[in-house]
């Protein structure tokens, strides 16, 4: 069997596998046979972000489709390819382009390459995304660095380490109250005052829903309660598996709009204002990335 067929037999939407060791180091094996990279550090590249790949010197390219048992991106703004290269002369690999929930993916393939990374020897992950701004202090443009997170679909069981419990990658019943690590944080405001990124860098929570509706006003409403500073669609169930396998964690969120929470507001949100945003703040995020990776 090819690798586009092995892929779109084991990871299509709706599917119900649950994946074994092997399968992930058939994935694992089969990228470190095709590349002489051995990235330390893996980067999610959220919706419109996926410029951070271009800054990688020597880069090797892998479409998702032609990776064994590896997903496929079905959303605007993600190229959907596996890009191994140097930044700053530190090896990494960066996914242009991730897999959610909402395209009908279970959670265990939406999480699929995160034990793919830690195969490889990965052992930190800088994970990016775009996310609504709940708190008021907030400006559209902003970058907020992730010190917590709310796991909505985790809250109704969709929990990726839901199931039998594979040794090899961590423990049954892993911690969470360090799923983002707060020495990568320090790090990250020092660059970011280095760089000229500090004035419009933020820190807060990440709350996570399943979409792909945007929030009501009422779901805004709860969410700013819970103590959520940003809403999206993505990022906690990576940052669980990755945490579960003992990597280290830095999750950075565009502020791409602000949400509605007016009941009189003609505003609405849309994707379209989510890739507009971030093309006017990615060289920044970019910047700001690339110099971080030399610290770690």
């Amino acid at each position: 069997m090819d690798a586009s067929a092995r892929s779109s037999s084991s990871a299509r939407p709706g599917n119900e596998c649950r994946y074994k060791y092997e399968e992930y180091k058939e994935t694992a094996d089969w990228l470190l046979s095709h590349t002489e990279k051995r990235p330390k550090v893996a980067i999610i590249c959220g919706s419109g972000l996926g410029g951070l790949a271009d800054l990688l010197d020597d880069k090797t390219v892998f479409p998702y489709k032609e990776i064994p048992r590896f997903p496929t991106s079905t959303v605007q703004g993600h190229a959907g390819q596996l890009v191994f290269g140097k930044l700053q002369d530190c090896e990494c690999v960066c996914m242009q382009g991730r897999f959610h929930f909402y395209e009908g993916y279970d959670i265990h393939t939406v999480t699929y390459p995160m034990r793919v990374f830690f195969l490889l020897g990965v052992e930190t992950l800088i994970v990016t995304n775009a996310a609504g701004g709940l708190n008021g202090s907030f400006n559209v443009g902003d970058i907020m660095l992730i010190k917590d997170h709310i796991n909505m679909p985790g809250f109704a069981g969709q929990n990726p380490l839901c199931g039998h419990n594979d040794e090899r990658f961590g423990v049954r019943f892993p911690c969470m109250s360090d799923a983002y690590d707060r020495k990568l944080r320090a790090l990250a405001k020092q660059t970011a005052e280095e760089h000229g990124c500090g004035s419009f860098l933020q820190e807060g929570v990440y709350c996570m829903l399943a979409g792909p509706t945007f929030e009501t006003i009422a779901e805004c409403s709860l969410l700013q309660k819970l103590g959520a500073d940003a809403v999206g669609m993505s990022t906690v169930p990576e940052v669980v598996v990755a945490r579960h396998c003992g990597l280290r964690v830095l999750g950075l969120s565009l502020i791409t709009n602000k949400v509605v929470t007016d009941y009189d507001s003609d505003e609405k949100a849309n994707h379209e204002e989510v890739l507009k945003t971030t093309e006017l703040r990615t060289q920044d995020l970019q910047r700001l990335v690339s110099h971080l990776v030399t610290k770690i």
